[in-house]
């Protein structure tokens, strides 16, 4: 199969939701504008159509002589091999298969070798911050850095004072919160310097952008297939395979069992299995895994230069609209200009985050996300002193006791994005800045409401 390597600009992919309508406010109907990728991507239409065409030889998998169970096999273990090359793995490389990115990486924190420390900044999201210390490891959380080059200066400062002993580096390819592009090979090439390993959050990255496990160097990536336009919750987790076979398995049941038997004491004992099936117990997901193989085959015959062209374009239209908006700011960590995926986040001065998303919904048809965005430290940090304007309704994320609330808007998008949808959010947050919202809102249960239109 030849992939595409040409930088020639792509139409938007298709993707399942392109022409479904939304209710406004007023009662009208408008096209729905699905600018939260960042959350969940809309599934491909190649994706669903694949699914759609194996679903009718749907059958159990690793544990049927039928047909339909050996299809399924093949099906599951060819997903994982289409993964592998996905992400160009090395050899000896494993590709397991998970529910989603904080499966992977609470599934990796239970393989960690016990007396590891693990290195993490406080700029991750909470799937990639929380799982080593819910593991019972030793977490050293590093200060958010305000240049790559400077988050490379603190890591190799930490690691030079860290005790001996297996060291882990857990570090995000593009933030969930400001999009921005981390220093993953020059971060990865300062921790094996130090004898530290890497696992990559691809989580907001592999969507957007071709991810080289061989060239970034990494020690394990993982990433979760409802970000990758593939539904039916599954994830992944891939890389070396000498932790994840000295591990218990993660989870205890059939798949993982090479022989169990009972022991003269009454006890059982029991062999586990080694490679991906050791941390696969139970029926997998193999929908899921099918689905995740699709998407990669989508975007890689689609040509990541094409798709990485076409967002950068909406990320310069998205960014230069905004910056015409003198009440808008955009959180950023690396400065202005930082190279960044499909995903920005930002305040409105005078507005409460809550409301103005509430607006852009209820009188734009615009889908965008308002909060904390599971990577609090970050987005409080990001905000600083940010004065965060009193609502009519909806409720930002809890603060810690004694801090502010606060709250952010994220825009996010990806290869089905149409230009079209990029235009009218800047219009829409034009026209609420300078004109107001046009219906007055109520708090309903958490959530902010249209309820009656403004008079005036």
């Amino acid at each position: 199969m030849s992939l595409s390597t040409s930088t020639e600009v792509l139409a938007p992919l298709a993707v399942l939701g392109s022409d479904v309508q939304v209710p406004l406010a007023s009662g009208e109907k408008v096209g729905y504008a699905a600018l939260d990728y960042a959350a969940s991507a809309p599934a491909l239409q190649r994706v669903w159509d694949d699914v759609a065409a194996y679903a009718p030889y749907y059958g159990s998998v690793h544990r049927g002589a039928g047909y339909l169970s050996q299809l399924s096999t093949d099906l599951f273990e060819q997903s994982r091999r289409t993964v592998a090359e996905f992400l160009d793995l090395r050899e000896g490389d494993q590709v397991v298969f998970t529910r989603a990115t904080t499966d992977s990486l609470n599934l990796l924190a239970a393989a960690v070798p016990a007396g590891t420390r693990v290195f993490a900044f406080e700029t991750e999201h909470h799937a990639s911050l929380l799982p080593w210390a819910h593991a019972g490891l030793d977490v050293t959380y590093l200060r958010a850095p305000r240049s790559r080059a400077e988050a490379v200066a603190a890591l190799d400062a930490a690691l030079a004072g860290a005790p001996e002993g297996p060291k882990l580096l857990c570090v995000t390819g593009a933030s969930n919160v400001t999009g921005e592009l981390w220093p993953v090979a020059e971060l990865t090439g300062t921790a094996h310097r130090h004898g530290a390993r890497v696992v990559l959050d691809a989580a907001q990255l592999a969507p957007h952008h071709r991810v080289s496990v061989r060239e970034l160097g990494v020690d394990w990536i993982a990433f979760s297939g409802h970000k990758l336009y593939a539904p039916f919750g599954a994830g992944v987790l891939a890389g070396r395979a000498d932790w994840l076979d000295a591990a218990d398995p993660y989870l205890a049941g059939g798949g993982a069992t090479r022989t169990v038997a009972r022991e003269a004491d009454g006890s059982v004992a029991v062999q586990w299995q080694t490679g991906p099936a050791r941390h696969e117990a139970g029926s997998p997901n193999v929908i899921g895994a099918y689905a995740i193989a699709s998407a990669c085959r989508a975007l890689r015959e689609a040509g990541f230069d094409a798709l990485e062209a076409r967002e950068r374009q909406l990320v310069e239209r998205l960014t230069a609209g905004l910056a015409e908006i003198p009440e808008v700011k955009v959180l950023n960590l690396f400065g202005e200009g930082s190279a960044r995926v499909g995903v920005l986040s930002f305040v409105v001065r005078g507005w409460n985050s809550s409301h103005f998303s509430a607006a852009l919904s209820a009188e734009y048809g615009i889908g965008v996300r308002d909060g904390l965005f599971c990577a609090h430290p970050l987005v409080r940090t990001l905000l600083g002193d940010e004065d965060v304007a009193p609502s009519e309704c909806g409720a930002p994320e809890p603060s810690l006791p004694g801090e502010r609330s606060l709250n952010a808007i994220r825009v996010s998008f990806g290869a089905g994005t149409p230009d079209e949808h990029v235009d009218r959010f800047l219009t829409a947050v034009r026209e609420l800045v300078t004109d107001g919202a046009a219906w007055n809102y109520r708090n309903e249960g958490g959530r902010c409401v249209a309820d009656s239109r403004r008079e005036g």
